[in-house]
């Protein structure tokens, strides 16, 4: 049954004009290790914690060399590669992600040149920018990256694969059964990232300039920077392979986390979990740390693993309903890939190295004073004490960055708060403060306005009485 729906998938797919010869066989590859059921799972038994050599404390790193010509020396062995193929639809955005402003009218994008550019002025170095984009960031991004023609940074993009959704009742792809606008194709995750940086011709340029390593990162991640401690351990230990993993509060269960399983190091997510230990694996007691999705990788070691097919990561398959048809997605991580490559390792990273901005509240934090901006690095503010961001949760009424703006003449204080809830129709005035655990709840019809230069410390709020 499974080889003759291959059969008739295989068909179809040869007949979409629309991508790559090595686009088909990665979809078809991916489709066949779905349907014989290879899902490898995980014996609960045979996990263990690993030790401080397979997840190394970042403390325990030796400093980087403080000459500035060796520091030259290490840089120019590395390329920097940011995730781009998300657009800001969550945030109520139309095109990529990484254009949202995130501080004094800077963009995610526009912070990590800034960035690179200071490195390399600095050091006199040459990190080139790549960025990964999907059919959906592809044509907006080349537009963006123009404003960036004059830095001293190479600027590359390049394609992640573009697959066919699959119509789920039928199993056959959802262009070859009329549906050839962009809804009927998918990026299948960033697992892919591997052989698009082969297919895409970037992975030779790279080598041919003698880089050694790529470091991979979200682009809406602020805390991904470039870190000389890492870079120098990975090159003198002959890594082929880094995770950057932090250790997990209660607000990052789902992370997937990084086990010991039969002498090798691999991934953990929560999908693969046997439903009677899912409790167990969001404890914060047995898991201690969770995948920051930055990762530091040999791009030798990319090239020969690609070459022998040997990236047979986790497959993630996501169902969705589009335009009231069920199809199907089969997609792959890029840290499941870390058990393929020799002596991998994960570093225990501070959490500053994990600033995603995922929704407002992130953004609230991140344009608040809790931060301050210094060529493009977002630093926290040491007069915060706790060594935890506050907590913030916003109601409906801010979920998208224009109408979240426009809610906030300009953001409150919260270097002292502890953990923010606003639901209703709440409006911020300028220069406020607050502290502790604040609750603002507007009444059903209400408008509720904080007055400029209010400090709320402690206290719940249902009305103007209550200010």
């Amino acid at each position: 049954m499974a080889d003759e729906k291959l059969a008739k998938l295989r068909e179809a797919v040869a007949g979409l004009s629309q991508i790559s010869d090595n686009e088909k066989s990665g979809f078809i590859s991916l489709v066949a290790r779905y349907l014989s059921g290879e899902e490898e799972h995980v014996e609960w038994a045979k996990i263990h914690t690993p030790t401080d050599e397979v997840v190394v404390p970042y403390d325990t790193l030796e400093a980087p060399p403080e000459d500035l010509e060796e520091t030259k020396k290490l840089l120019n062995k590395l390329a920097v590669l940011k995730l781009n193929g998300g657009l800001g639809t969550t945030m109520g955005c139309t095109g990529p992600k990484s254009v949202i402003e995130v501080r004094n009218g800077f963009t995610f994008l526009d912070l990590i040149v800034i960035q690179i550019e200071s490195l390399n002025k600095k050091y006199g170095s040459n990190v080139p920018l790549l960025l990964m984009n999907s059919f959906n960031t592809h044509e907006d991004t080349l537009k963006i990256v123009e404003k960036y023609t004059n830095s001293n940074i190479e600027v590359h993009t390049f394609n992640q694969s573009q697959y066919p959704r699959v119509v789920a009742d039928e199993f056959l792809p959802w262009p070859s059964k009329g549906k050839t606008c962009k809804d009927g194709w998918y990026p299948p995750g960033h697992g892919d990232i591997f052989p698009s940086l082969m297919n895409s011709g970037k992975l030779d340029l790279l080598l041919s300039q003698g880089k050694e390593y790529v470091f991979i990162a979200n682009s809406d991640n602020l805390g991904a920077i470039v870190d000389m401690k890492i870079l120098n351990h990975l090159i003198h230990k002959q890594n082929e392979y880094c995770m950057e993993v932090t250790p997990k509060t209660l607000a990052d269960v789902k992370g997937g986390t990084l086990i010991s399983y039969e002498d090798k190091v691999q991934l953990l997510e929560i999908a693969q979990v046997p439903d009677a230990h899912v409790n167990e694996f969001k404890s914060i007691e047995k898991f201690k740390i969770f995948n920051t999705n930055n990762l530091w990788v040999n791009l030798k070691a990319i090239k020969r693993l690609v070459e022998a097919d040997a990236l047979k990561m986790e497959i993630i398959p996501n169902p969705k309903e589009v335009d009231g048809v069920k199809v199907l997605q089969l997609e792959t991580a890029a840290g499941a890939a870390i058990r393929f490559f020799d002596h991998a390792i994960g570093i225990n990273v501070p959490r500053s190295r994990f600033l995603p901005v995922k929704a407002t509240s992130d953004l609230q934090l991140v344009q608040s004073d809790l931060y301050t901006l210094v060529d493009g690095f977002v630093t926290r503010n040491p007069a915060r004490t706790n060594p935890s961001n506050p907590s913030i949760e916003l109601g409906p009424e801010f979920k998208k960055v224009g109408c979240f703006l426009g809610r906030f003449k300009s953001i409150p204080s919260i270097v002292e708060l502890d953990t923010l809830k606003v639901s209703g129709d709440v409006w911020f005035g300028s220069s406020i403060t607050l502290k502790g655990k604040v609750t603002i709840t507007a009444q059903p019809g209400v408008k509720l306005e904080i007055p400029d230069g209010a400090v709320i410390e402690n206290k719940d709020i249902n009305g103007p009485e209550d200010l």
